[in-house]
This record gives C-alpha cells, sequence and structure tokens, in this order.
C-alpha cells in the first residue's frame, strides 16, 4: 500500500506555512521579515515516485514587485523549511549528497575591506555546513570574478574559475593545483588556504561590476563544456549555493548616475532573466539553489551610501536589483555588505540545511 504525502507551503506578508498530510497532519508557521510577492508550492508524492513542481509568479510583475519590496527593506529573508525526505519504508530519497558553492567577489577599487571580511568568515561558514549536512560527502567549491579580465583560463571570457590573482591588492600568487585536478576546490583541498588565495582577487578590477553576467557564464556553456575553462564543477545531482559579494548594484547606469563619466553596461537581461537562467542550469528546478548575497541594502545604519562620484571607498551602493532578484528564490538571503559576515553566513547555514534535505534529484 503506497503512502501519500501532502506538502503544501504558503508565502506571503503573515510569513510562512506549511502543511504536511500523511497519517497526521502537522502544520507550522514562521514569521517573514520582509514583505514578497505571494506564491505557492504544491509537492504530491505517491508510492516511491517523487514529483515536485515549484511554482513562481515570475514575469515582470513578479520582479518589479521584488525589487520594490528591496528597495523598501534592508532586511534578511529566512524560510527553514520542513520536508523530511523520508518515503516508504523509511528509505532516504529527498537530500543532497553533493554541494556546489559557488562565491562571484567584486574585484573594484572599493572591495579590499569586504574581500577581508569575506576571508575572515569563510573558515566557520565552510566547517559549520559540513558539520550540519552531514550526508552531503563531496564540496565543489569555486570563486570567479565580476569582470572578464581573467587570463589563466580564456581572456576576456566572464565567469572563469579563478586559479591566480595578480591585481593590486590580490593575493598575487597561483592559487593551483587543486586536489581535484581542476580549476575548483574540494573538501580534500586545504580550503581555508586555498580559498583565502582565490577569493583575494584584488582592488584592481573593472568598476562596471557584471556579478550576474559573470555568475549565468559560470555555469552555461563554452565555460561548461568537456575541457573547457569550469569543466566538472556544476554537477546536475549537487545542491547550487551562490554568493554575491559586491558594493554596487548590477545596473543599467544612466549618464547622470555615472557622474560624467561612461556609464556603465551592467549585466544584460532583467533580474528575472537571470532567475530564468540560473535555474534552466539547475534543470528547472529553483529548489535547488540557494542564493546568498551580500550587497548594499536600503538600510544606512547597515551600510552608508557609497559617494561612487568622489572614488569612494566607504559604504554601499543600493542594490534593488540583486536583492529583487535573490528574493525569486525560495532559499534566498539578503545581508548588509558592510560589517561582519559571519553571522549572515551561519544563520543562512540553516537554510542550506534544509535546501539540502528537500533536495530533489533531477530526472
Amino acid at each position: 500500500m503506497s503512502r501519500t504525502l501532502l506538502e503544501v507551503t504558503w508565502r506571503g506578508q503573515a510569513g510562512v506555512c506549511r502543511v504536511l498530510a500523511a497519517a497526521c497532519v502537522m502544520v507550522a508557521c514562521a514569521t517573514d521579515q520582509r514583505e514578497e510577492p505571494s506564491s505557492a508550492t504544491l509537492t504530491v508524492t505517491l508510492g516511491p515516485e517523487v514529483t515536485s513542481e515549484p511554482s513562481s509568479e515570475g514575469g515582470s510583475e513578479a520582479a518589479t514587485e521584488a525589487q520594490t519590496s528591496a528597495a523598501d527593506s534592508g532586511g534578511e529573508k529566512l524560510d527553514v523549511g520542513g520536508g523530511t525526505g523520508m518515503m516508504e519504508g523509511g528509505d532516504t530519497t529527498l537530500g543532497c549528497k553533493k554541494v556546489d558553492l559557488l562565491f562571484v567577489v567584486d574585484g573594484s577599487g572599493s572591495m579590499a575591506d569586504e574581500q577581508a571580511n569575506l576571508l575572515t568568515a569563510f573558515p566557520a561558514f565552510i566547517d559549520t555546513m559540513r558539520t550540519e549536512l552531514d550526508g552531503a560527502e563531496g564540496y565543489n567549491v569555486g570563486v570567479i570574478r565580476t569582470d572578464g579580465n581573467d587570463i589563466s583560463c580564456e581572456p576576456g571570457r566572464y565567469g572563469v574559475l579563478v586559479t591566480r590573482n595578480y591585481a593590486a591588492g590580490s593575493s598575487n600568487t597561483t592559487c593551483t593545483p587543486y586536489a581535484s585536478g581542476a580549476r575548483y576546490m574540494t573538501q580534500d583541498d586545504d580550503l581555508p588556504s586555498k580559498f583565502s588565495c582565490a577569493a583575494r582577487v584584488g582592488i584592481g578590477g573593472d568598476g562596471d561590476e557584471q556579478p550576474m553576467q559573470s555568475i549565468i557564464a559560470a555555469l552555461t556553456p563554452p565555460n561548461t563544456d568537456a575541457g573547457e575553462c569550469n569543466d566538472g564543477f556544476l554537477r546536475e545531482d549537487a545542491l547550487l549555493v551562490l554568493v554575491i559579494i559586491t558594493d554596487e548594484e548590477d545596473d543599467h547606469e544612466t549618464m547622470e548616475e555615472a557622474c560624467g563619466n561612461t556609464p556603465s553596461m551592467g549585466s544584460a537581461g532583467e533580474p528575472q532573466d537571470w532567475f530564468d537562467a540560473i535555474v534552466a542550469a539547475k534543470g528547472g528546478i529553483e529548489t535547488n539553489v540557494v542564493v546568498l548575497s551580500l550587497v548594499g541594502t536600503a538600510a544606512p545604519e547597515q551600510c552608508p551610501p557609497l559617494d561612487k562620484c568622489d572614488n569612494g571607498v566607504d559604504g554601499a551602493e543600493q542594490a534593488p536589483r540583486l536583492i529583487g532578484f535573490t528574493w525569486m528564490f525560495s532559499h534566498g538571503h539578503v545581508g548588509p555588505v558592510c560589517g561582519d559576515y559571519q553571522p549572515f553566513f551561519l544563520e543562512a547555514v540553516a537554510d542550506i540545511k534544509a535546501a539540502c534535505e528537500e533536495f530533489v534529484p533531477p530526472g
């Protein structure tokens, strides 16, 4: 006799509620810290077959609403959910065994403090994640820049995994070989040391930061093709965790915003396009992606405004487009790029664990 599991998740201004119905009914509600577009997720499991169809309102209307909410809030969304990952007979059918962790690090002239904060917070972040995700057996860890200035693989190409740094303020050394023999780190590396080398990209990068262009390029051909720069990094059976660290918005500048300079182009497309591209790279299953964005928030007490016109290095530009993109994901979190990152990362581990437990295998 097959067992039927019905899971329904409501999201909205009142919070997050989840109902599980089988032999009994359990209801759990958690208050969200921000307003977000309402959405619903329906998961029905019959017998040994698992079907999961996450839904998003999508489209320009949802993207606009998410960006509007982002502009009005400096807070973080936490949505730690409840699937058990268990099927009939107690067999574990859901749950990730692998994690692909990709950091995109802004290498422009105002990012020295932010890179130092990242390097300080990373060891506790990765150690806590590996402890909490005790069923995960393999980690791929990669770093990319927000520009196309990497010359170690294919000069001028965005999204190339970092193996060497050379800019001012960088580690200024070759970080490879990695244990994988490829351009990404794994659990078999001395991760704090190797990550410190790769993620200290320096402050000589392009001021036209394009983090989303880099992320999408990192996860799609030609970079992911056999023998290419990022071959082997992205695995279809792994949870994908994206970490965005930048003190400027990824937007299409106007002449007024450019302070008399050439306007920055920013990444191609709009937040909805970015969302669609990344979900497609993960086989259309958006719940198999976690996004952690450390960016400029609307709360001045968290990040004072960045004085771009006078080459300021303190504070951050508000990033409603990046925040709106992040909140399109079920597992999306936003924190201020100014300050200590460790509390943000350690709090996010709980949701990374939830996403891992609820991981839906492709196919």
